[in-house]
Protein backbone atom coordinates (compact mmCIF):
# COMPACT_ATOMS: atom_id res chain seq x y z
CA UNK A 1 0.00 0.00 0.00
CA UNK A 2 1.46 3.26 -0.98
CA UNK A 3 2.48 5.67 1.61
CA UNK A 4 2.33 9.36 1.52
CA UNK A 5 3.90 12.36 3.16
CA UNK A 6 7.30 13.60 3.79
CA UNK A 7 10.41 11.31 5.27
CA UNK A 8 8.75 7.82 4.45
CA UNK A 9 11.77 5.00 5.02
CA UNK A 10 11.39 2.39 2.25
CA UNK A 11 14.26 -0.87 2.58
CA UNK A 12 16.13 -0.59 -0.93
CA UNK A 13 18.94 -2.46 -2.35
CA UNK A 14 20.62 -3.06 0.94
CA UNK A 15 19.86 0.44 2.81
CA UNK A 16 16.60 2.39 3.51
CA UNK A 17 16.21 5.07 1.80
CA UNK A 18 14.09 8.21 2.68
CA UNK A 19 11.72 9.96 0.82
CA UNK A 20 8.65 12.25 -0.38
CA UNK A 21 5.79 11.23 -1.94
CA UNK A 22 3.12 13.54 -2.56
CA UNK A 23 0.36 13.74 -5.17
CA UNK A 24 -2.79 11.70 -6.63
CA UNK A 25 -2.51 7.91 -6.73
CA UNK A 26 -2.83 7.77 -10.40
CA UNK A 27 -1.32 10.94 -11.90
CA UNK A 28 1.73 10.67 -13.79
CA UNK A 29 4.92 9.74 -11.78
CA UNK A 30 7.90 12.53 -11.20
CA UNK A 31 10.84 11.63 -9.08
CA UNK A 32 13.62 14.26 -8.20
CA UNK A 33 17.20 13.13 -7.88
CA UNK A 34 19.64 16.46 -5.65
CA UNK A 35 22.54 16.99 -6.27
CA UNK A 36 26.12 16.96 -4.37
CA UNK A 37 26.20 17.23 -1.48
CA UNK A 38 22.42 17.93 -0.26
CA UNK A 39 18.95 16.22 0.12
CA UNK A 40 15.47 15.94 -1.25
CA UNK A 41 14.36 18.72 0.65
CA UNK A 42 16.24 20.86 -2.25
CA UNK A 43 13.09 20.24 -4.01
CA UNK A 44 10.70 21.24 -1.77
CA UNK A 45 9.18 24.12 -4.36
CA UNK A 46 8.85 22.13 -7.29
CA UNK A 47 7.00 19.19 -5.18
CA UNK A 48 4.48 21.85 -3.51
CA UNK A 49 4.16 23.45 -7.11
CA UNK A 50 3.46 19.98 -9.19
CA UNK A 51 1.68 17.71 -6.42
CA UNK A 52 -1.62 19.08 -7.20
CA UNK A 53 -1.49 17.45 -10.45
CA UNK A 54 1.19 14.91 -10.50
CA UNK A 55 2.74 11.79 -7.79
CA UNK A 56 6.19 14.12 -7.07
CA UNK A 57 9.00 11.98 -5.32
CA UNK A 58 11.47 12.92 -3.86
CA UNK A 59 14.46 10.80 -2.20
CA UNK A 60 17.91 10.92 -0.32
CA UNK A 61 20.42 9.60 -2.37
CA UNK A 62 22.82 7.02 -0.80
CA UNK A 63 24.72 7.87 2.60
CA UNK A 64 22.68 12.12 1.73
CA UNK A 65 19.97 13.21 4.16
CA UNK A 66 18.20 10.55 5.92
CA UNK A 67 19.52 7.45 3.60
CA UNK A 68 21.65 4.75 4.80
CA UNK A 69 25.52 5.17 3.73
CA UNK A 70 25.53 1.25 3.02
CA UNK A 71 28.91 -0.54 3.12
CA UNK A 72 29.29 -0.51 -1.15
CA UNK A 73 32.04 2.14 -2.71
CA UNK A 74 29.92 4.50 -4.07
CA UNK A 75 29.93 5.04 -7.91
CA UNK A 76 27.13 6.84 -10.28
CA UNK A 77 26.32 3.13 -11.39
CA UNK A 78 25.01 1.98 -7.68
CA UNK A 79 23.18 5.35 -7.34
CA UNK A 80 21.23 4.52 -11.12
CA UNK A 81 21.05 0.66 -9.70
CA UNK A 82 19.42 2.27 -6.25
CA UNK A 83 16.84 4.25 -8.00
CA UNK A 84 15.99 1.07 -10.41
CA UNK A 85 15.29 -0.69 -7.08
CA UNK A 86 13.72 2.27 -5.27
CA UNK A 87 11.28 2.37 -8.47
CA UNK A 88 10.43 -1.38 -8.65
CA UNK A 89 9.79 -1.29 -4.67
CA UNK A 90 7.31 1.49 -5.40
CA UNK A 91 5.92 -0.36 -8.14
CA UNK A 92 6.39 2.44 -10.23
CA UNK A 93 7.29 0.82 -13.78
CA UNK A 94 7.65 4.50 -15.69
CA UNK A 95 8.40 7.98 -14.25
CA UNK A 96 9.78 11.04 -15.55
CA UNK A 97 13.20 12.02 -14.01
CA UNK A 98 14.47 15.18 -13.05
CA UNK A 99 18.10 15.17 -11.61
CA UNK A 100 20.21 18.19 -10.65
CA UNK A 101 24.12 18.51 -10.99
CA UNK A 102 24.73 14.99 -9.84
CA UNK A 103 21.31 14.04 -9.89
CA UNK A 104 21.72 14.90 -13.70
CA UNK A 105 24.47 11.97 -13.88
CA UNK A 106 22.54 9.78 -12.62
CA UNK A 107 19.45 10.60 -14.37
CA UNK A 108 21.91 10.43 -17.81
CA UNK A 109 23.12 6.64 -16.05
CA UNK A 110 19.78 5.54 -15.53
CA UNK A 111 18.42 6.53 -19.11
CA UNK A 112 21.68 4.81 -20.93
CA UNK A 113 20.69 1.19 -19.19
CA UNK A 114 17.23 1.53 -18.49
CA UNK A 115 15.25 3.29 -21.42
CA UNK A 116 12.32 1.84 -21.68
CA UNK A 117 11.75 2.61 -17.63
CA UNK A 118 11.27 6.42 -17.96
CA UNK A 119 9.04 8.49 -20.27
CA UNK A 120 10.85 12.04 -19.90
CA UNK A 121 13.70 13.86 -18.94
CA UNK A 122 14.48 16.91 -17.05
CA UNK A 123 18.79 17.96 -16.79
CA UNK A 124 19.32 20.71 -14.31
CA UNK A 125 22.82 22.15 -14.39
CA UNK A 126 24.67 19.19 -15.36
CA UNK A 127 27.02 18.06 -17.61
CA UNK A 128 27.70 14.64 -19.78
CA UNK A 129 31.42 14.63 -19.53
CA UNK A 130 33.46 12.48 -17.37
CA UNK A 131 36.00 14.88 -14.81
CA UNK A 132 39.36 15.78 -16.19
CA UNK A 133 42.62 14.93 -14.59
CA UNK A 134 42.59 18.37 -13.25
CA UNK A 135 39.01 18.10 -11.91
CA UNK A 136 39.88 14.58 -10.42
CA UNK A 137 42.62 16.05 -8.60
CA UNK A 138 40.57 18.92 -7.17
CA UNK A 139 37.97 16.44 -5.94
CA UNK A 140 40.76 14.60 -3.88
CA UNK A 141 41.85 17.54 -2.70
CA UNK A 142 38.60 18.65 -1.23
CA UNK A 143 38.83 15.10 0.84
CA UNK A 144 41.80 16.10 1.80
CA UNK A 145 40.82 19.95 3.24
CA UNK A 146 37.23 17.53 4.21
CA UNK A 147 40.07 15.43 6.55
CA UNK A 148 42.10 18.29 7.80
CA UNK A 149 39.76 20.96 8.24
CA UNK A 150 36.25 19.58 9.04
CA UNK A 151 32.57 20.20 6.82
CA UNK A 152 31.95 23.81 7.75
CA UNK A 153 35.09 24.92 6.02
CA UNK A 154 33.94 22.98 2.59
CA UNK A 155 30.45 24.56 3.29
CA UNK A 156 31.85 27.64 3.33
CA UNK A 157 33.74 27.08 0.38
CA UNK A 158 31.00 25.90 -2.22
CA UNK A 159 28.45 27.95 -1.36
CA UNK A 160 29.86 30.74 -3.58
CA UNK A 161 30.18 28.56 -6.41
CA UNK A 162 26.89 27.32 -5.82
CA UNK A 163 24.77 30.43 -5.75
CA UNK A 164 24.79 33.40 -8.09
CA UNK A 165 26.04 36.72 -6.76
CA UNK A 166 22.60 38.18 -6.30
CA UNK A 167 21.45 35.27 -4.81
CA UNK A 168 22.93 36.44 -1.50
CA UNK A 169 20.90 39.63 -1.59
CA UNK A 170 17.77 38.09 -2.93
CA UNK A 171 17.85 33.89 -1.41
CA UNK A 172 19.72 34.49 2.09
CA UNK A 173 17.14 31.49 3.27
CA UNK A 174 17.82 29.50 0.70
CA UNK A 175 21.88 30.22 1.42
CA UNK A 176 21.14 29.23 5.24
CA UNK A 177 19.40 25.59 4.21
CA UNK A 178 21.58 24.86 1.48
CA UNK A 179 24.75 25.15 4.39
CA UNK A 180 22.57 23.18 6.94
CA UNK A 181 22.17 20.09 4.15
CA UNK A 182 25.59 20.08 3.42
CA UNK A 183 26.52 20.28 7.42
CA UNK A 184 24.43 17.66 7.37
CA UNK A 185 26.27 15.52 5.06
CA UNK A 186 28.81 12.70 6.69
CA UNK A 187 31.96 12.84 6.09
CA UNK A 188 32.31 9.31 4.76
CA UNK A 189 29.57 10.33 2.78
CA UNK A 190 31.18 13.04 1.22
CA UNK A 191 34.14 11.36 0.82
CA UNK A 192 32.49 8.52 -1.20
CA UNK A 193 30.44 10.87 -3.48
CA UNK A 194 33.34 12.62 -4.44
CA UNK A 195 35.17 9.18 -5.50
CA UNK A 196 32.14 8.38 -7.18
CA UNK A 197 31.68 11.46 -9.01
CA UNK A 198 35.74 11.65 -10.20
CA UNK A 199 35.34 8.15 -11.37
CA UNK A 200 32.07 8.37 -13.61
CA UNK A 201 31.59 7.97 -17.42
CA UNK A 202 31.02 10.04 -19.98
CA UNK A 203 27.95 10.25 -21.46
CA UNK A 204 27.62 12.30 -24.23
CA UNK A 205 28.58 9.70 -27.04
CA UNK A 206 25.33 8.22 -25.79
CA UNK A 207 23.11 11.21 -25.49
CA UNK A 208 22.18 11.39 -29.90
CA UNK A 209 20.38 7.59 -28.46
CA UNK A 210 18.02 9.32 -26.00
CA UNK A 211 13.91 8.55 -27.30
CA UNK A 212 11.85 10.27 -24.54
CA UNK A 213 11.43 14.27 -24.33
CA UNK A 214 13.69 15.97 -22.75
CA UNK A 215 14.48 19.54 -20.71
CA UNK A 216 17.49 21.15 -20.25
CA UNK A 217 17.34 24.14 -18.05
CA UNK A 218 20.92 25.64 -16.24
CA UNK A 219 21.26 28.72 -14.31
CA UNK A 220 22.55 31.85 -16.07
CA UNK A 221 25.53 32.26 -13.95
CA UNK A 222 26.39 28.62 -13.32
CA UNK A 223 29.96 28.08 -12.40
CA UNK A 224 29.92 24.76 -12.08
CA UNK A 225 28.05 23.77 -15.21
CA UNK A 226 27.56 26.65 -17.26
CA UNK A 227 25.66 27.57 -20.04
CA UNK A 228 27.53 26.27 -22.61
CA UNK A 229 27.73 22.53 -21.05
CA UNK A 230 23.97 22.75 -21.38
CA UNK A 231 23.73 23.60 -24.91
CA UNK A 232 26.96 21.08 -25.89
CA UNK A 233 24.14 18.30 -24.47
CA UNK A 234 20.81 20.14 -25.87
CA UNK A 235 22.77 19.61 -29.46
CA UNK A 236 23.35 16.27 -29.23
CA UNK A 237 19.76 15.48 -27.64
CA UNK A 238 17.30 15.31 -30.81
CA UNK A 239 14.13 17.57 -30.45
CA UNK A 240 15.72 18.60 -26.99
CA UNK A 241 14.21 22.01 -25.34
CA UNK A 242 16.68 24.36 -23.53
CA UNK A 243 16.09 27.13 -21.03
CA UNK A 244 18.70 29.17 -19.27
CA UNK A 245 17.26 30.27 -15.94
CA UNK A 246 17.65 34.22 -15.53
CA UNK A 247 19.13 35.20 -11.99
CA UNK A 248 20.59 32.21 -10.90
CA UNK A 249 23.38 29.91 -10.61
CA UNK A 250 24.34 25.90 -10.18
CA UNK A 251 20.65 25.98 -8.50
CA UNK A 252 19.06 27.20 -10.39
CA UNK A 253 15.83 25.48 -8.66
CA UNK A 254 16.13 26.99 -5.45
CA UNK A 255 17.38 30.66 -6.65
CA UNK A 256 14.53 31.32 -8.91
CA UNK A 257 12.10 28.62 -8.67
CA UNK A 258 9.03 30.76 -10.49
CA UNK A 259 11.12 30.62 -13.71
CA UNK A 260 11.93 27.15 -13.06
CA UNK A 261 8.93 25.51 -11.96
CA UNK A 262 6.88 27.64 -14.93
CA UNK A 263 9.66 25.89 -17.94
CA UNK A 264 9.66 22.36 -15.94
CA UNK A 265 5.39 22.24 -15.74
CA UNK A 266 5.04 23.67 -19.15
CA UNK A 267 7.25 20.64 -20.35
CA UNK A 268 5.47 18.23 -18.23
CA UNK A 269 2.25 19.28 -19.07
CA UNK A 270 3.43 18.93 -22.54
CA UNK A 271 4.89 15.44 -22.46
CA UNK A 272 1.34 14.26 -20.35
CA UNK A 273 -0.80 15.81 -22.99
CA UNK A 274 1.05 14.11 -26.62
CA UNK A 275 0.60 11.06 -23.89
CA UNK A 276 -2.81 10.92 -23.38
CA UNK A 277 -3.12 12.02 -27.12
CA UNK A 278 -1.73 9.10 -28.49
CA UNK A 279 -3.88 6.98 -25.50
CA UNK A 280 -6.97 8.34 -26.97
CA UNK A 281 -6.22 7.89 -30.77
CA UNK A 282 -5.35 3.92 -30.01
CA UNK A 283 -8.97 3.73 -28.09
CA UNK A 284 -10.59 5.42 -30.97
CA UNK A 285 -9.28 2.33 -33.38
CA UNK A 286 -10.28 -0.31 -31.41
CA UNK A 287 -13.65 0.65 -30.48
CA UNK A 288 -14.77 1.89 -34.11
CA UNK A 289 -13.29 -1.39 -35.23
CA UNK A 290 -15.22 -3.52 -32.97
CA UNK A 291 -18.61 -2.07 -32.63
CA UNK A 292 -18.94 -1.37 -36.13
CA UNK A 293 -20.71 -4.74 -37.30
CA UNK A 294 -22.52 -3.55 -40.39
CA UNK A 295 -18.75 -3.79 -41.62
CA UNK A 296 -17.42 -6.32 -43.55
CA UNK A 297 -15.47 -8.43 -41.37
CA UNK A 298 -12.33 -9.05 -44.23
CA UNK A 299 -12.96 -5.16 -44.78
CA UNK A 300 -12.49 -4.51 -40.59
CA UNK A 301 -9.30 -6.64 -40.64
CA UNK A 302 -7.63 -4.82 -43.42
CA UNK A 303 -8.71 -2.06 -42.47
CA UNK A 304 -7.31 -2.29 -38.54
CA UNK A 305 -4.14 -3.90 -39.73
CA UNK A 306 -3.25 -0.89 -41.54
CA UNK A 307 -4.31 1.31 -38.73
CA UNK A 308 -2.32 -0.40 -36.34
CA UNK A 309 1.03 -0.35 -38.66
CA UNK A 310 0.05 3.76 -38.60
CA UNK A 311 0.17 3.85 -35.11
CA UNK A 312 3.48 1.34 -34.44
CA UNK A 313 5.53 3.68 -36.85
CA UNK A 314 3.75 7.14 -35.22
CA UNK A 315 5.07 5.47 -31.15
CA UNK A 316 8.50 4.53 -33.07
CA UNK A 317 8.95 7.92 -34.45
CA UNK A 318 7.59 10.12 -31.98
CA UNK A 319 6.32 8.57 -28.38
CA UNK A 320 9.20 5.88 -28.02
CA UNK A 321 8.46 5.98 -24.05
CA UNK A 322 5.32 4.11 -25.60
CA UNK A 323 6.59 1.38 -27.01
CA UNK A 324 6.37 -0.96 -24.25
CA UNK A 325 2.69 -1.01 -25.13
CA UNK A 326 3.05 -2.31 -28.55
CA UNK A 327 3.23 -5.67 -27.12
CA UNK A 328 -0.44 -5.80 -25.77
CA UNK A 329 -1.05 -4.89 -29.37
CA UNK A 330 -2.82 -7.21 -31.65
CA UNK A 331 -0.70 -8.07 -34.62
CA UNK A 332 -3.64 -8.61 -36.55
CA UNK A 333 -7.75 -9.50 -35.81
CA UNK A 334 -8.16 -13.10 -35.69
CA UNK A 335 -10.19 -15.03 -37.18
CA UNK A 336 -14.65 -14.09 -37.57
CA UNK A 337 -15.45 -17.12 -35.30
CA UNK A 338 -13.66 -15.45 -32.52
CA UNK A 339 -14.70 -12.26 -32.66
CA UNK A 340 -16.71 -12.04 -30.02
CA UNK A 341 -13.78 -13.17 -27.69
CA UNK A 342 -11.05 -10.94 -28.92
CA UNK A 343 -13.66 -7.87 -28.81
CA UNK A 344 -13.68 -8.62 -25.12
CA UNK A 345 -9.80 -9.27 -25.17
CA UNK A 346 -9.43 -5.22 -26.62
CA UNK A 347 -11.82 -3.79 -24.58
CA UNK A 348 -9.58 -4.68 -21.41
CA UNK A 349 -6.81 -3.43 -23.32
CA UNK A 350 -8.75 0.06 -23.12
Amino acid sequence: MRQTGNNIKIPVNDINVSYNDEGPKKAPVIIFLHGFPLNKSMWDNQVEKLKDNYRVIAYDIRGHGDTDLGAIDFSIDLFAQDLMCFMDALKIEKTMLCGLSMGGYIALNAIENHPNRFSALILSDTNCTADSLEAKENRMKTIVGVKENGVEKLADGLIPKLFAPQSFKTNSEEIAAVKEMIMKTSKQSLYNSLHAMANRKETCSKLPKIKVPVLILVGKEDKITPPEAAKAMHEKIKNSALHIISNAGHLSNMENPVEFNSQLKKFIDSVNQHTNKLHKEIRSVFEEQITNKKVNFAQIENDFNSRIMEITMIIKDKYPELLKYLDEMPITIPTEKKSGNNAKKFKRLL
